[in-house]
This record gives structure tokens, C-alpha cells and sequence, in this order.
């Protein structure tokens, strides 16, 4: 597959959109996906192979959301679709342990710094909720420290100043949240460290666990410094309180041992989705034994699914895991990324706007306005967000596919090439002038 540049005819799309609209709320079922921050009528997709994929009315794009995260050996991977088609074969859920469920718990718990024991979800979102309600039983103790703009999925807690499709719809916490708790989340800003020290001096022995997404990428890619996330282990260790590092999109995609082993530091609890379902509904928690040991049938927290850990998607998650492994993907995606950066970045620095490429390994972000990239969210100027519109439009236009919001990242993945990027850089730098 291969686009060129297009006069997009979405009468398809835009006929199912309008069905949509009536039997699905706005048309979706998660609300991105409705190009409300961007305007429009989203594309409707059918088919998606490598680094492409191709909607309803038969236009090809270049894609650059990759399903928003997983895919990093790119669509349709045959190792993956192949290990698919063989367990669906077998049987799709049987409610019961399986082998693949227990393989792929072992190659997670070997790759992962201090992982002894996994729970798998079907999400990320129940792997977050779950670590959370484990902390608290663990620990005795009812009080959970979030940051402003990080994103931890939409249980009732998580929702309180989070990010991703609220903050891309200027909603700082969600309605249906009751007072009673909100008031158990305790919320600062990223890269505060005086505000941080000041709460747990006063209220750290009353602290659960502290939860960060360690590379924030659901409010545009808030790269941290590596003091305040060891700022984070220390100080939780001390007072007792747990640190859950939420790896849904950093898991397996900044590094082999995501972003504990890039920055070396071991949390209490961690929590998956995305890579490790190889594209199917996935997700995972886990930390040390005696944590995990506090889940039923052991322990007194309750936790279940009826299809977490079914057959399919543990097939999936090892096909891909191994994959990656065979191919030493990480090193393979730094240097795409580095090359991506480098054909990309120059060509932002001459946009008719403030524009920087943000990157750490394969995801990728466009911080549109002045100054250094931001580390916390209160910093991201409104204006970007109408600038991505012209970009996103423009882009879309030409058969390149970015997520539809400013503060959504974009990722690479293996079956993208130079010769994308420098497509890409071209048709950003035909955008670019187009806006200018």
C-alpha cells in the first residue's frame, strides 16, 4: 500500500458516521474517535496492513496512531494474526486457566525490573482500578496521590484532573464522580517536587500510593525529569505508601523493561495494556509477591474477569513479545525514532508557528508554542490545539493519519520505514506552508 496525495471522498464514512450517531453516543465508543477537537467526519477504517490502513470509501493513509499504542510490529502482523487464527481455532474463552495464560504471565514477570507475580485484565483501565484497590488493602490506608493530566483510564478515581479524551474535550474531571471519591484522590502537579515533598511531609503516612504514568502521554508527551521520578521512590518508600507506575503505553514500547528499566527505578506495582495483547483487548497488573499475594484466592482483595487471561489474546501477547525479542525491536525503534526526529524536527523549526518535535524512543509529539516543551500539563498552551487542527486536516488530506487531538501522541512502529518518514516530512512541510 502505498498513498498519495488525495482528495478525500468520505461519502462512505460519512453515511456510516450518520448511522452511527444513532444507535452509539456521538456515534463512537470512545470519544476521540468522534474528531469533536478536531472537526469533521471521522474516516471509517476496514482494513490495515503494515503502516497503512484504509477506510470504507478506499482511501489509503500512512498511519501514525497505530490503534494508540499497541501495534509496534505494525497492522496485521503475520507472527501475530498467524498465533490468532490457531487459538481461535481451539476455542475463543473458556473461563479456566490455560497455557498461554501462564506463558505469557512468564515472560512478563522475566522482563520486567522486580515483577514477581501478574494478574491479567482485559484493559487497561481494570488494571489500573485493580492495582489501586490492591494498594489500598495492602497498606490499610485510603488516600491516592495522582498528577494533573496523567491518565489512568476512567474508574471513578482516575478521572479526577486526568487526561486523554477529557482534557481533548477541556473537561478537568468527569460527571457521575462522587464528592466521596474525589475526595480520596489527591491530585498535584508533575514536576512540582517542593509541592510534593510538602504533601508527604504532612500526609504521607496516610498515602496508599502515589500513581504516575512515568512518561505521561496522554495530555501530550510531558517528558520528566529522572529526579522527579526518583523523587517519587524515594519518598514513597520511606512513609510506607506504595508507587504504582502506570505502563499501559510505556510498557514494552520505551524499552524492553519499560520505563522502570529506562530510568532504573523499580516500582512497588505496575500496570499494562496495549503491547502486551499484541492488538486485542489486553491489560495487567502485578509487583512484588507479597503485594500480589494479597489478591483472592490468597488474600482478602477481590479481583476477577471472566475473560482476562483467555486464550486469544495470551496468544497474541506471546507472538508479539517474542517478536520483539527476535528482532531486538528496542534498539530497532530508537533508531527509527532518531530518524524520524531528524527528518521532522527541521521541518517544525520552519513552520509558521512555534513547533517542536517531542520524542522518547517510537512516540512522538508536536509541542505547538513557544518556549521549552512542557513537563505538566497547566503549561500547554490552548492555542496549540487550534494550530493541530490545520496541521491534523492538512495532514489527513495528503494520506497521513495523526490522532485526532493536540494533547494525543503519535507512534512508530516497526513496519514504518524512511521513505514514510521522508513522506511525512514532505507532506507536513506542503501543510505547514499551506497554513502559512
Amino acid at each position: 500500500m502505498s498513498p498519495t496525495d488525495q482528495a478525500l471522498n468520505l461519502s462512505e464514512s460519512e453515511a456510516l458516521f450518520a448511522r452511527a450517531q444513532k444507535v452509539l453516543p456521538g456515534g463512537v465508543s470512545s470519544p476521540v474517535r468522534a474528531f469533536g477537537a478536531v472537526g469533521g467526519s471521522p474516516p471509517v477504517l476496514v482494513e490495515a496492513c503494515g503502516a497503512h490502513t484504509k477506510d470504507v470509501d478506499g482511501n489509503l493513509y500512512l498511519d501514525f496512531v497505530g490503534s494508540w499504542g499497541p501495534l509496534i510490529l505494525g497492522h496485521s502482523a503475520a507472527v501475530v494474526t498467524d498465533a490468532v487464527l490457531a487459538a481461535v481455532k481451539q476455542g475463543t474463552t473458556f473461563g479456566a486457566p490455560t497455557p498461554n495464560e501462564i506463558g505469557l504471565a512468564e515472560r512478563i514477570c522475566g522482563i520486567y525490573p522486580g515483577l514477581e507475580r501478574v494478574r491479567f485484565t482485559s484493559s487497561g483501565t481494570e488494571a489500573v482500578m485493580s492495582a489501586v484497590r490492591l494498594a489500598r488493602g495492602a497498606t490499610g490506608r485510603e488516600l491516592i496521590l495522582k498528577f494533573a493530566g496523567c491518565y489512568h483510564g476512567h474508574a471513578d478515581w482516575g478521572l479526577v484532573a486526568a487526561g486523554s479524551g477529557l482534557v481533548t474535550f477541556g473537561k478537568p474531571s468527569s460527571a457521575g464522580v462522587p464528592p466521596s471519591v474525589a475526595d480520596k484522590t489527591l491530585v498535584l502537579d508533575l514536576d512540582d517536587e517542593e509541592a510534593f515533598d510538602k504533601l508527604m511531609d504532612e500526609r504521607g503516612d496516610e498515602i496508599a500510593a502515589v500513581v504516575v504514568e512515568p512518561i505521561p502521554a496522554n495530555n501530550g508527551l510531558l517528558v520528566q525529569r529522572e529526579e522527579f521520578l526518583h523523587k517519587l521512590r524515594l519518598r514513597t518508600a520511606a512513609c510506607g505508601a506504595l508507587l504504582i507506575f502506570d505502563e499501559v503505553i510505556n510498557g514494552f514500547r520505551v524499552a524492553r523493561g519499560g520505563a522502570a528499566e529506562l530510568f532504573g527505578i523499580t516500582p512497588d506495582l505496575a500496570t499494562f495494556g496495549k503491547v502486551i495483547g499484541g492488538g486485542l483487548p489486553v491489560g495487567a497488573f502485578g509487583g512484588r509477591r507479597d503485594l500480589m499475594e494479597h489478591l483472592a484466592p490468597l488474600g482478602a482483595v477481590y479481583q476477577a474477569g471472566t475473560l482476562s487471561g483467555n486464550p486469544v489474546a495470551m496468544a497474541a501477547g506471546i507472538a508479539a513479545l517474542d517478536a520483539l525479542d527476535a528482532q531486538d525491536a528496542w534498539s530497532r525503534l530508537e533508531e527509527l525514532g532518531a530518524a524520524f526526529e531528524a527528518r521532522v524536527a527541521p521541518v517544525l523549526a520552519n513552520a509558521p508557528f512555534p513547533a517542536k518535535l517531542v520524542r522518547v524512543g517510537s512516540i512522538f509529539w508536536m509541542s505547538l508554542q513557544d518556549g521549552e516543551p512542557p513537563r505538566r500539563a497547566d503549561r500547554i498552551d490552548p492555542a496549540a490545539a487550534e494550530r493541530y487542527t490545520g496541521i491534523f486536516h492538512g495532514l489527513l488530506r495528503r494520506g497521513i493519519s495523526i490522532a485526532p487531538s493536540a494533547y494525543e501522541v503519535g507512534f512508530l512502529s516497526l513496519a514504518h520505514t524512511e521513505e514514510h518518514f521522508d513522506e511525512f516530512a514532505t507532506k507536513l512541510a506542503d501543510t505547514l506552508a499551506e497554513l502559512g
